[in-house]
């Protein structure tokens, strides 16, 4: 059981989307924000990848990271 939670969020980026219609996740910012919560005692707890709708014609990928300790 954690005492406390935190949310990040890790987004895909705008400019890849647009162009390329799909830009696939941030992995070395993915590993930077799991990386510096560790450093702080974070664990991670839960993970969800949802798509939004991004402007009109396009949908990017978005990482809700649920970390607890």
């Amino acid at each position: 059981m954690f005492k406390e939670y935190k949310v990040e969020i890790v987004v895909e980026g705008g400019c890849g989307t647009i162009f390329l219609g799909s830009a696939g996740l941030p992995i070395k910012k993915l590993e930077a924000t799991l990386n510096q919560a560790a450093a702080e005692g974070w664990q991670l707890a839960f993970q969800v990848i949802e798509q939004k709708r991004f402007w009109l014609f396009w949908t990017r990928e978005t990482v809700i990271l649920t970390l607890g300790r």
